[in-house]
């Protein structure tokens, strides 16, 4: 078996930032070219075997979607009627890229609307007007986009054993997590919004619903450590209070939300089977408390080729 890769936040973290403001670079495309679904699921990016893509957009009568290459340190446009054309991005500023991106779009008759500032960070800089020095280290891409790989195959699997409403497992770029997400089917009450730097209208039409989610993210805003997470909104009062798998999971007061480092599950005997435990373990908790209909679960282990009996 294959070891999960190392992650150190405070080592890599330059690179980590760096990946984070090129992901909400290229994220904003399908914001501006995509019509709006539900979850503001159309802005994702899906993890792939090299980086992260956006979603197939239209283009004057054409496609296109952009990847961030982790592995290259490249932004890669891939059109339906021209040879995919590569962009380097390793040392350079967000400013050097943007403008360049922007011309590479232009240069293929593809719209280029690029304009704006990142979202959910604080002190947000215009991508236009970030000249600051960027860091880039190839090995610290390399492990973090071995990481999200093994995440979004838990999540997937995880997926995949649940019959209701579910997301499929996506990269938000705002909060630079990848995340997925069960529905009840119910409404859920007015968030509060107040996410920095990201309009309350679309925090509270993400959290229309009541779910259940949890996701991956490799540290920052809270958590100086690359970490899973599992949270419900609405949240009942005592859903802190609850006992989780694996024991190394642990309810953090300030995020509201329960927390397995990351480092207690890639050095797991088995990764993938502890972070299973959290997953169905902190889901199990969650439906308890806010009374879920029964009968949305399948049992594992997934199925493969056919749908499941209970489908």
């Amino acid at each position: 078996m294959t070891p999960w890769p190392k992650l150190d936040y405070a080592a890599d973290k330059g690179t980590i930032e760096t990946l984070h403001l090129l992901l909400q670079l290229i994220g904003k495309l399908p914001l501006r070219l995509h019509p709006w679904l539900n979850h503001g699921w159309h802005v994702a990016l899906r993890i792939t075997a090299r980086g992260a893509q956006t979603r197939s957009m239209p283009a004057s009568g054409r496609s296109f979607a952009v990847e961030l290459d982790f592995l290259d340190g490249a932004i890669v446009v891939t059109c339906d009627r021209d040879p995919r054309a590569v962009l380097p991005v390793a040392g350079k500023t967000i400013a050097d890229v943007h403008g360049e991106l922007s011309a590479l779009l232009a240069g293929l008759g593809l719209p280029a609307p690029l304009h704006g500032a990142p979202n959910e960070i604080p002190d947000p800089v215009p991508f236009a007007r970030d000249r600051r020095a960027r860091e880039w280290n190839a090995d610290a891409a390399r492990r973090l986009h071995g990481a999200f790989l093994r995440a979004d195959r838990a999540f997937t699997e995880f997926r995949s054993l649940y019959c209701g409403k579910a997301s499929p497992s996506q990269l938000f770029w705002g909060s630079l997590d990848l995340a997925v997400t069960r529905f009840s089917g119910r409404r859920a009450p007015v968030h509060p919004g107040g996410v920095p730097h990201l309009p309350d209208a679309v925090t509270r039409e993400a959290y229309s619903h009541e779910v259940i989610s949890a996701g991956f993210w490799p540290g920052g805003g809270g958590f100086d450590e690359a970490a899973f997470y599992a949270y419900t909104y609405s949240t009942p009062e005592a859903f802190r209070e609850q006992k989780v798998e694996p024991p190394a999971a642990f309810w953090h007061l300030d995020l509201g939300e329960f927390i397995l480092p990351y480092r207690a599950v890639s050095e797991a005997a088995d990764p993938q089977a502890e972070l299973q435990r959290f997953l169905h373990s902190t889901y199990d908790a969650g439906a308890a408390l806010l009374q879920w209909p029964g009968g949305l679960t399948i049992a594992p282990p997934p199925v493969f080729g056919h749908p499941p009996d209970s489908a």
